[in-house]
């Protein structure tokens, strides 16, 4: 299953929408299979794995990351093809979470008399694909939080300068965690500061993450550089700088989700969602950081703290309402730190 795992990561950067799912065929103790699924429309990680192992499929086992599927996608269910290939048993790290057809490839095999054991390895399987599972089971994306902060917890001067607070292996992985990404969302207020691409630049067989602005009064400027890629989505409440026919002239998508004349978060997560966004990456400013935070809507955060002092007058990662006492506190779990070059990189869930 580790092997399964590991084959399924090849398409961290690809797979979207879709789940990442490895596959590997054992017979007599040897691996004759292999197989993961790489993008969507492709042949899933089960039917490949088959086709390696040819002829030695028969009375084999087989490990897979994910409940094999039992409908017909733009691929045929890999439950019948794992049952034309008269496997003896199949391995299975995690159930399907979609709620539609959770289970019934499993009790498809069942009912060909084919053994099953369901739960190897699942918690490693169940972070693969975080995004997945949220996003069928409560029905909006994961969401990840990115903060470059000094060691006085700021991230930006008081001018709202920013570039570069972290070292060069910090920008570099957060590369690659843009590239694991479905969508990355950032505030009209580093738009204007920063004027970010907010692009892929390291991954060449990644592909581009849907970008979000939420620009609730559409203050975008039209030359702004983050305008000149695609795909982009600005989410605004109201069109008071009279930008929004300009804006849809360049072939700008722009969806309305006012909220008393705030962008609407929760209601900008559903829809993602149902764009079959999985994982969303947050790039933002205070304000943006505080909004999401204060609304429960952030379900990690990434801070990479940099060896710098910034100074009282410095931005800091969020702005919330004052709190009278300290129950009130928000208590992240900690569940990773590393080094990134010279900078310490902290990871915390938050409950609930």
């Amino acid at each position: 299953m580790s092997e399964a795992l590991r084959l399924a990561e090849k398409a961290l950067f690809t797979t979207s929408p879709n789940p990442r799912v490895g596959c590997v065929i054992v017979q007599h103790n040897e691996i004759v299979g292999r197989g993961y699924h790489a993008k969507a429309g492709e042949s899933h990680a089960e039917v490949i794995a088959l086709e390696d192992a040819g002829n030695r499929s028969e009375g084999s086992d087989v490990y897979v990351t994910l409940e094999p599927c039992s409908y017909v996608g733009r691929t045929p269910p890999c439950v019948d093809a794992l049952i034309k290939a008269k496997v003896k048993k199949v391995f299975i790290a995690m159930q399907d979470p979609n709620p539609r057809v959770s289970g019934q490839g499993i009790q498809k095999l069942k009912d060909a008399h084919i053994e099953v054991d369901v739960g190897v390895m699942e918690t490693e399987a169940q972070l693969l694909n975080i995004g997945f599972i949220s996003r069928m089971t409560k029905k909006i994306p994961y969401v990840r939080a990115k903060l470059a902060v000094s060691l006085d917890g700021k991230t930006a001067l008081h001018n709202g300068k920013s570039q570069w607070i972290t070292g060069d292996k910090a920008r570099e992985d957060v590369q690659y965690w843009r590239a694991s990404s479905c969508a990355i969302v950032t505030g009209i207020g580093t738009v204007l500061q920063d004027n970010p691409k907010l692009s892929v630049r390291l991954y060449d067989d990644a592909r581009q993450p849907l970008r979000v602005v939420i620009d609730s009064e559409l203050k975008i400027s039209l030359k702004a550089n983050i305008l000149l890629e695609k795909p982009l989505l600005i989410a605004y409440a109201n069109d008071k700088q009279k930008k929004l026919h300009e804006l849809k002239a360049l072939g700008i998508e722009c969806i309305q989700l006012d909220d008393s004349g705030k962008v609407d978060l929760l209601a900008l997560l559903k829809t993602l969602a149902e764009r079959e966004i999985n994982e969303v990456w947050i790039e933002a400013g205070e304000g943006l950081n505080g909004a999401f935070l204060k609304a429960h809507l952030i379900d990690e955060l990434m801070i990479y703290y940099a060896p710098v002092i910034l100074g009282s007058e410095a931005k800091g990662m969020f702005i919330l309402p004052a709190y009278e006492n300290l129950e009130n506190k928000i208590t992240p779990i900690l569940i990773d730190h590393r080094w990134v070059g010279q900078d310490l990189r902290m990871r915390f869930k938050l409950k609930g």
